[in-house]
């Protein structure tokens, strides 16, 4: 065999890491972690990762540059975009109550490989996050005293001119960091009643701006005089939306907390359903009162709420305007240092993470090791790194992941359920793995006179009209259906967004492309649509499956395309380091 090529049994292990799931079997509510989140702790859970210094920055610069007075429509359409994702979350948080997050999501649904790839760009995505957090926030303080931080800084250490370091290290956001990392560490309780604090803080100063703004307010600033309510056009809007959709990332702490909550099934739907609800209503009425003080061509992009008040002559609400800021932001931050461990903790109890990180401290019931090493490298490249490049993972890597539960919904809906009483993952600790594929999990026992069709059989209503699916293996029927759906979802994808002339196509090819890849997304859907799904009544179930986490796979998938080619370059490196890792395990 030629040097450099896969072997034979590395490409077989490779599949059947590929195909390997973790089974739905024991206990669901045995944990080594403390249950001891109400509905309430997960809500401001869901609000303090949502609202962070993007209510304080994104809302000016979309207001300015993409939509105008439109912003708010625009963040509305982010809303609806972002609760087709957060349902796929709320399900998957209620019928598998363990944390990992869109990990463990894939793991039982997808397979081995998947869900490891999937988890490190969920922290890669935590860390760098965090870090841009961090930094965000110590040059916001940092401008509030005028710059003597860094001045000094600068002056004491001076200036680095090399590639990938940033310009001077940030001793500021490092302590954050390590000081937010030992509160973490001290347990779920004292996490939730900071976080309660900070968002109690950040809810009544965004209480504040609304009721001020709308005193405030002058309808004018909407008139066609100032460039109307749509100066960009409905184009702008679209583009806005595509913004203003990762404001509302941050959700996903909730289903990475549900392994902490006292009653999961309820709680984890019901809090990101809030959550959602309050931060879209925060983000519409902020942008509204925004452009209606000052008109939206004057906005300041980056500080667009304090410039507001202090142009109106209220330069007092400035202050308050920078306390909420911080407020918003230590939340984001406390959040990440939240959730990231507790993926590496998911993780290191299924073999794919070293075992030191499932360790968990007796006393405070938490992750210990996993919140102290992940504390030391965030505050490690807030420190040193230049985060501008990198910051540009953090929307590629939630996208994919909001993809990939997004499908595992639909895998999971037309899967068998499992022998056991209680479904629901086995307890932690090192068990034994279960070597089953999706094909396998969604296989059939059944025969065509069962009076209760299995999921993932044909209909006994369409069985006259669709005789031909009936006849063939259940589970390759659904595979094969879901398979096109994604494939198909990426061609529309990329004729939506690339457009007849970045396609190089004449008009009519155009045309009968996107035609032929509409018709095979639709006519997935109808195909997964005709077999049996699961129905549960002890558990939420997101409504209109396949079609909602259809139309979310295809909307992610858009807004993948978008992204820079170089971000995707630096995401294929990553992979390739991913797939080189997990071939050594």
């Amino acid at each position: 065999m030629a040097p450099g090529l896969p072997s034979t049994t590395s490409l077989a292990r490779l599949c059947r890491k590929l195909n390997r799931l973790k089974p739905l079997e024991g206990s669901s509510m045995e944990t080594s972690l403390q249950r001891c989140l109400s509905t309430l702790d997960l809500t401001l859970l869901g609000v303090g990762g949502m609202v962070g210094s993007g209510l304080y920055v994104l809302t000016g610069t979309v207001a300015k540059q993409m939509a105008g007075p439109a912003v708010l429509v625009s963040f509305g359409m982010a809303a609806v975009a972002s609760l087709l994702a957060a349902l796929c979350y709320a399900e998957f948080g209620a019928r598998v109550p363990r944390t990992g997050s869109a990990y463990l999501f894939t793991y039982v649904s997808m397979g081995e490989l998947w869900a490891f790839l999937i988890g490190w760009n969920v922290l890669l995505e935590y860390l760098i996050g965090g870090a841009a957090v961090a930094r965000a926030w110590s040059g916001y303080l940092d401008s509030m005293f005028s710059h003597r931080i860094r001045n000094f800084t600068e002056a004491h250490v001076g200036v680095w001119q090399v590639p990938f370091l940033a310009h001077y290290p940030d001793f500021l956001a490092t302590g954050i960091i390590l000081l937010a990392s030992a509160l973490v560490s001290c347990g779920a309780r004292i996490s939730s009643w900071l976080n309660h604090a900070l968002s109690a803080i950040s809810l009544v100063i965004i209480l504040f701006i609304i009721i001020m703004g709308f005193v405030l307010a002058q309808p004018h600033n909407w008139s066609p005089e100032e460039g109307g309510f749509a100066p960009f056009g409905f184009s702008g809007i679209l583009a806005g939306t595509a913004t203003c959709f990762f404001a509302f990332v941050g959700f996903d702490v909730i289903a990475a907390s549900c392994e902490e909550a006292r009653n999961p099934k309820r709680a984890v739907p019901i809090a990101i359903a809030i959550s959602l609800g309050l931060v879209a209503s925060a983000y519409i009425l902020v942008s509204t009162v925004l452009t209606l003080m000052v008109p939206w061509h004057s906005l300041d992009p980056d500080s667009a709420l304090a410039d507001a008040f202090y142009r109106r002559g209220y330069s007092w609400a400035g202050f308050i305007v920078a306390a909420g800021s911080i407020c918003a932001m230590n939340t984001v931050l406390l959040l990440n240092l939240f959730s990231g461990p507790r993926i590496i903790y998911a993780m290191a109890i299924d073999g794919l993470f070293f075992q030191a990180f499932a360790h968990v401290h007796p006393r405070t019931q938490v992750p210990i090791v996993g919140i102290l090493v992940f504390g030391v490298l965030m505050a490690f490249m807030a420190l040193l790194l230049d985060l501008e490049a990198l910051v540009q993972f953090l929307s590629i890597g939630t996208l994919l992941a909001y993809t990939f539960v997004a499908t595992s919904i639909i895998v999971l809906r037309f899967q068998k359920p499992p022998p056991s009483s209680s479904p629901g993952l086995a307890s932690p600790g090192p068990v034994a793995k279960e070597y089953n594929s999706f094909q396998d999990h969604i296989q059939l026992v059944g025969t065509e006179q069962a009076l209760v069709p299995e999921p993932g059989q044909l209909r006994p209503a369409l069985r006259p009209y669709l005789g031909f699916l009936g006849g063939c293996n259940p589970g390759a029927t659904v595979a094969s259906a879901l398979s096109v759906m994604v494939a198909s979802a990426i061609t529309l994808g990329c004729v939506l967004v690339f457009g007849d002339s970045a396609l190089h196509l004449p008009k009519w090819g155009y045309i009968l492309l996107l035609l032929l890849s509409t018709a095979v997304f639709v006519l997935s859907l109808l195909v997964l649509g005709a077999h049996q799904q699961q129905r549960r009544q002890d558990t939420f179930q997101m409504p209109l499956v396949p079609l909602t986490p259809a139309l979310s796979i295809l909307l992610n998938i858009c807004l993948m395309l978008k992204l820079n080619y170089l971000t995707w370059l630096r995401f294929f490196i990553w992979l390739l380091i991913e797939l080189k890792d997990q071939d050594m395990t």
